[in-house]
């Protein structure tokens, strides 16, 4: 194997040496090119508008106290997209009651209920006032009495710092969004 490659490597040699004779050739060239070119080029991108796509919530049977909501925003740059569920309490509270009065549970119905100010108000004004701590009628209404921060708050008196943090937490994030822009 040795020998072959070596055999080789001698006819390669021997046949660079054999080509030693070299062909020179001059050339001279000489051009001048005057030129004005005036061209506007004009560039037109048609692309697609950008999307951002809001999520799908998904609520699968009418029997759920939730609702969802989401959103999206996009620009050139940037998209976003967000959703969350909101709870509704006051369907739940619905749902609570009936589930304790089909299992036998009047009273304990009623004092779910009761947690709404404006069912309170109506139980008051009927003259069955609600249940409290295992009362009803005229002796629920002497704890009532004697118990007047016990009572239900309506919704006009939430504390109005409750109300200043969700504008705020509102506004902040609608701030947030735009800088993001």
């Amino acid at each position: 194997m040795t020998k072959k490659l070596a055999m080789l490597l001698f006819v390669m040699n021997s046949l660079a040496f054999a080509q030693s004779d070299v062909i020179v050739t001059d050339s001279t060239s000489n051009s001048t090119v005057n030129s004005t070119t005036n061209s506007v080029n004009e560039t037109t991108v048609k692309s697609p508008p950008p999307s951002a796509i809001s999520p799908s919530m998904n609520i699968l049977n009418n029997d759920v106290c939730t609702t969802g909501v989401s959103g999206a925003v996009q620009t050139q740059i940037l998209g976003i997209s967000a959703g969350s569920t909101v709870r509704d309490l006051n369907c739940e509270r619905l749902k609570l009651s009936k589930t304790l009065f089909d299992m036998g549970m009047k009273v304990a119905a009623v004092a779910t209920l009761c947690q709404d100010d404006r069912v309170f108000t109506a139980m008051m004004n009927a003259g069955t006032p609600c249940p409290v701590d295992g009362k009803i009628g005229a002796e629920a209404k002497a704890v009532w009495d004697a118990n007047p921060n016990r009572v239900p708050k309506s919704i006009q008196e939430q504390s109005s710092d409750e109300r200043w943090e969700k504008i705020f937490t509102g506004f902040i994030s609608i701030i947030i969004l735009l800088a993001i822009l």
